[in-house]
């Protein structure tokens, strides 16, 4: 239960990676200002959890079980929170999908949806009407530079990213007249398991149905250049992290959030060209004309990235 003047903070997908961290730096705060709740959809991959955690679980932090695909589990999540009182909700539970298109089926678009999409849309819809009620509160989404910049053969993942940015903006002109705030976190390439599992298993894969050229074009072209984009601008769920509790300390959170300034100038090529040739130009460039200058530059920047220069980058102001 959370002490008098602690905000109660919810978080959903705090099995691991960035869910974990930020759960792990908000009840580790060293004035002790948030009572957190880290939710996951199964209680059984909580070991990481608790041992990130130590001796602040069952006092700054709490565990209850969330499926965020779920109507009634999300109801009956926050119907277990004292007086459904939330005054933070990190809406951070996620999954990817990578590959060519021929070769993903509609259950597997619609899994991706159901959870990065409408997920949140559950999450946002149960806590809404009690902050509204109160006239208080901080909502926070865990978007994706993909929100902003489409990235090929990320087809599906950044569709559902998109459709999150455009609900959220224009929910957050609606809430403002509430006094909600409403804060994307937009990172790019982040290092965790669930990534590095997954580009593994896409390089294992066959993928029948689709034509040798495109297979070749994702095994041979985009997974290499992927990988030097993780090693040279990848960051860490702790820098995700800092990043998000920087923006509900923040007196006035902004609305958009990169945790990467070296994404900056990547996003602002779409925005300069209001025809959108110059950011798909741009992007088929790098990756099918130039992809051995494009290998020699992410290595350069790989060692001019600094650990101070990363420390930089994981600030929203």
């Amino acid at each position: 239960m959370a002490n008098s003047g602690q905000k109660v903070v919810l978080i959903t997908g705090c099995s691991s990676g960035i869910g974990l961290r930020i759960a792990v730096t908000l009840a580790k705060d060293e004035k002790k200002r948030y009572h957190v709740i880290a939710t996951m959809r199964d209680l059984k991959k909580k070991d990481k959890l608790l041992e990130a955690a130590g001796d602040v679980y069952g006092k700054t932090l709490m565990l209850l079980p969330l499926d965020v695909c779920s109507d009634e589990s999300v109801k009956q999540c926050i119907n277990n929170v004292k007086d459904r009182h939330i005054d933070i909700l990190i809406n951070n539970a996620g999954v990817g999908l990578l590959g060519p298109l021929e070769s993903i089926s509609i259950e597997e678009m619609k899994r991706v949806f159901e959870t990065n999409f409408f997920g949140v849309v559950r999450m946002i819809k149960e806590v809404m009407p009690d902050m509204k009620k109160r006239r208080s509160g901080h909502i926070v989404v865990m978007s994706s530079v993909m929100g902003l910049q489409g990235v090929v053969f990320n087809d599906v993942y950044t569709a559902s990213k998109f459709a999150m940015e455009g609900f959220c903006e224009s929910m957050a002109v609606q809430l403002m007249k509430f006094n909600i705030r409403l804060s994307m976190i937009e990172p790019g390439p982040v290092h965790t398991e669930f990534e590095t599992k997954m580009m593994e298993d896409v390089a294992k894969m066959e993928y029948p149905g689709v034509d040798a050229d495109t297979v070749r074009y994702f095994k041979d072209v985009y997974l290499p250049s992927s990988t030097d984009i993780f090693e040279a601008m990848g960051q860490t769920p702790e820098d995700i992290a800092k990043c998000t509790k920087k923006v509900i300390e923040s007196n006035s959170p902004r609305f958009r959030n990169l945790t990467n300034s070296l994404y900056t100038p990547i996003v602002a090529l779409k925005y300069a060209d209001e025809t959108g040739g110059l950011s798909v130009n741009t992007f088929y460039n790098l990756l099918f004309n130039f992809g051995p200058l494009m290998h020699i530059t992410m290595s350069i920047l790989k060692c001019l990235t600094c650990s101070c220069l990363r420390r930089r980058t994981v600030s929203p102001n």
